[in-house]
């Protein structure tokens, strides 16, 4: 029974870290004392004892407390035990590569096909789809494999950006990209628009937030998903 919330960033425009998303952790994480955090991700480079505070700051106002998962000794046990699971945003590539390389992969699948509540952002939420390879991030290293956890059957381009009316900008698009993207793969992808975020209950997924969110398949014109939906590929 998957209990998580896929969100598109940490941080909206005027708001401080998760603020935007706090009325809904607090019923999401119901019951929960102690929050494990997965910090690998890392933006800018900052330590993992950094990036923990930030995420404890925020869940404090909501009474509850976060451990980082680099704590633990044994993070397959951290994961096993733990009441509620956040992984924060950065890079995904560096995020991938700290999951492959303490083998907790399939530990934390197992966990969140159970039933733990999870919060993902940015990063945090790329991990949740068939793989990475929709990802904005620059590949700062060379994770052993793009495949992630699966518990969406679609991948997640976080920060999701339409096209600037009258800019003068001549690179990509995100839907370029995309598109390119399909070119070699069959994976839906969904670009999720800041602020906006995925409700997962088990199989149901349910878009939420005040934006549409842009679903693109294989040959196919993109469709764009209002809010309160179930997403469904």
């Amino acid at each position: 029974m998957k209990n998580m919330i896929i969100a598109s960033t940490s941080t909206v425009f005027g708001s401080t870290y998760l603020e935007y998303l706090l009325p809904t952790l607090k019923t999401h994480f119901k019951n929960v004392k102690t929050i494990v955090f997965i910090p690998f991700a890392r933006p800018g480079g900052i330590t993992y004892n950094a990036y923990t505070a930030i995420a404890n700051k925020a869940f404090a106002t909501i009474n509850i407390a976060v451990k980082g998962l680099h704590e633990f000794e044994n993070k397959k046990e951290a994961l096993q035990n733990a009441e509620g699971i956040f992984t924060g945003g950065g890079n995904t590539f560096e995020l991938v590569n700290q999951i492959y390389k303490h083998d907790i992969l399939q530990t934390l699948k197992a966990v969140l096909e159970n039933g733990t509540p999870y919060l993902g952002t940015s990063a945090g939420s790329n991990i949740c789809g068939v793989n990475m390879k929709n990802t904005n991030d620059m590949p700062i290293v060379y994770p052993p494999s793009f495949k992630t956890l699966g518990c969406i059957p679609f991948n997640i381009n976080a920060h999701y950006l339409d096209p600037e009316e009258g800019s003068t900008h001549m690179g990509e698009t995100r839907e370029t990209r995309i598109k390119e993207f399909h070119v070699f793969n069959d994976t839906p992808v969904l670009g999720l628009r800041e602020g906006s975020w995925l409700a997962v209950k088990n199989d149901e997924i349910t878009l939420k937030g005040s934006h549409t969110a842009r679903l693109f398949t294989k040959d196919n014109a993109a469709i764009e998903l209002e809010s309160g939906v179930e997403v469904v590929v």
